[in-house]
């Protein structure tokens, strides 16, 4: 049986996501190879990957017949005008998160990539969360019966503003643009599009540009849907609080993926992806209320980037653990 040679993927950018999400995933998956960074900083680039050719210039990877994917992990802004370069030059594409800075651009891209017939997937790595899995596990089986109440955090304690584009003031910064999609995505995963949303998006710390917290609603027929993320919690444990007509579900800390890329560990290793804090199941029995461990599911964001691998060779959207496409 002949192998079939592994797809050689440009990553453009290389700030936070691209080095510690984007690079060293697409290295640890099977079938696919770092290539080519476009990055202004060839110095950083190669102190990681020596052996991955660094260019300055967007339009380089561009006119490269040797790639086979692009990935996009630059500031929010060049999503879109990237996004249709490179699907208009015959290169499937992955963004990340925010797809588009609204929805005039993501049906632009969209439109783009049916045109040039090239895959269009968006980074959505946080539906291979523990946490995540886990939930849709209790859900699907029927352990929480109808979810009436769905509370979903990303806070951290950042009092200090820091000098970087995404608390800079401008097209595609703060916290709901940056923390907003993972959150937002799981819901419509989870529940499908809302009746109605109700937004509170504002700038709490001294000195800020972007916003810097929000509170966000969803409404359906019974179900009410909270998404919050501020960066002046110091009590930032609390991850998901979901409750339903037979129990409700409770999990602080967050799923481990991150603090273990940012550590250097090899996506895959022993131990990757397990959480070591476990949920909290509550029922109430006799008006006593009961609760019990629940052992989160072992997952890897690597998933992502082999659905992305069988979906440019054999020409189908890549799937999402929900059944939903990614793209």
């Amino acid at each position: 049986m002949t192998t079939a040679p592994d797809l050689n993927v440009a990553l453009v950018g290389y700030g936070y996501v691209g080095k510690t999400f984007h690079a060293p995933l697409i290295a640890a998956t099977p079938g696919l190879a770092l290539h080519t960074v476009v990055s202004s900083d060839p110095a950083k680039v190669a102190a990681d990957w020596p052996q991955v050719r660094v260019v300055a210039a967007f339009e380089t990877l561009l006119a490269d017949p040797a790639i086979d994917l692009v990935v996009i992990a630059t500031p929010n802004a060049l999503h879109a005008p990237q996004a249709i370069a490179a699907l208009r030059a015959g290169k499937p594409v992955v963004v990340d998160k925010p797809f588009a800075l609204d929805l005039a651009q993501a049906r632009e891209m969209a439109e783009t990539a049916k045109t040039a017939g090239k895959l269009l997937a968006v980074f959505h790595n946080r539906r291979w969360d523990s946490d995540f899995q886990t939930l849709q596990r209790l859900i699907a089986d029927g352990t929480l019966g109808q979810v009436v109440q769905y509370e979903s955090h990303f806070d951290r304690f950042r009092p200090q503003v820091r000098d970087r584009w995404r608390e800079r003031a401008g097209p595609g910064a703060g916290a709901w643009m940056d923390l907003g999609p993972h959150l937002l995505d799981q819901a419509l995963v989870l529940f499908g599009e809302p009746l109605a949303i109700a937004a509170d998006i504002g700038i709490q710390r001294e000195g800020a540009q972007a916003d810097d917290y929000f509170h966000v609603l969803l409404r359906y027929p019974t179900l009410r849907v909270i998404l919050h993320g501020s960066l002046l919690t110091a009590a930032s444990d609390l991850r998901l609080a979901v409750h339903g007509t037979k129990a409700s579900y409770v999990k602080h800390g967050l799923d481990p993926q991150e603090a273990q890329l940012k550590a250097g560990m090899t996506p895959g290793a022993p131990g990757w992806g397990r959480d070591s804090r476990h949920g909290v199941l509550t029922t109430v029995e006799n008006d006593v209320q009961v609760h019990t461990d629940v052992r989160p599911e072992i997952t890897g964001y690597r998933t992502f980037y082999a659905g992305v691998r069988d979906a440019i060779r054999d020409g189908a959207p890549p799937r999402c653990p929900s059944s939903r496409r990614c793209g």
